[in-house]
């Protein structure tokens, strides 16, 4: 897949998502009926978007917060397939002080919507599949996000866990939460692109 350098804004967010769909997806997707130990998960997609459904669950109301301001929810909401690591609450709350804050400014916007893009891939990701690549890949996979940056996937156990660019690690919490458009990948840290 072509790497997604741009300037963030709603307009190029939302044009850059379209092209990275157009594109195919970032990593192989999963077979029916894969699981990886505790990671997995009824096949069966359910009615509510990934949207829909972070803004119904109690830990992710940082996250809906985010999104909403930097005018992703509609694109989220889309058709999709999108594959989401979505930080909890308790993620966002290890930023330094005054960081999310900062970031839910109008005027951070596009550093808001680089760092919510850097933890999406334009296609549905179950965890077996990203474990398969992970022993494919000698012990390691490469992810290519939304944001154009990559996301190191790697087994810690029988948890995954994704390294950013900035040498933060984030361990898959709860994985493989099928939605109409896409899955959710809950994790226990904010990843953030080298921007």
């Amino acid at each position: 897949m072509n790497s997604l350098r741009y300037r963030l804004g709603s307009a190029a967010c939302i044009t850059a998502l379209a092209a990275a769909l157009a594109a195919g997806p970032a990593i192989a997707a999963p077979s029916h009926g894969s699981s990886h130990g505790k990671h997995s998960a009824k096949a069966a997609a359910h009615s509510s978007n990934i949207v829909q459904y972070a803004a119904r669950s109690r830990s992710l109301t940082t996250l809906v917060a985010a999104v909403k301001a930097a005018d992703l929810a509609g694109t989220l909401s889309g058709k999709g397939p999108f594959t989401v690591f979505a930080p909890t609450d308790a993620a966002f709350a290890k930023l330094p002080e005054g960081t999310v804050a900062s970031l839910l400014e109008p005027g951070n916007k596009d550093k808001l919507a680089e760092i919510l893009t850097y933890h999406v891939v334009p296609s549905k990701v179950l965890s077996g599949a990203v474990a398969r690549l992970i022993a494919q890949g000698g012990g390691e996979a490469s992810i290519t996000t939304v944001a154009g940056g990559k996301i190191i996937a790697r087994l810690s156990g029988k948890t995954i866990t994704l390294s950013d660019e900035k040498g933060g690690i984030a361990a898959v919490t709860t994985a493989d939460l099928q939605r109409s458009n896409g899955v959710i990948h809950v994790i226990d840290t904010v990843l953030l692109p080298k921007g």
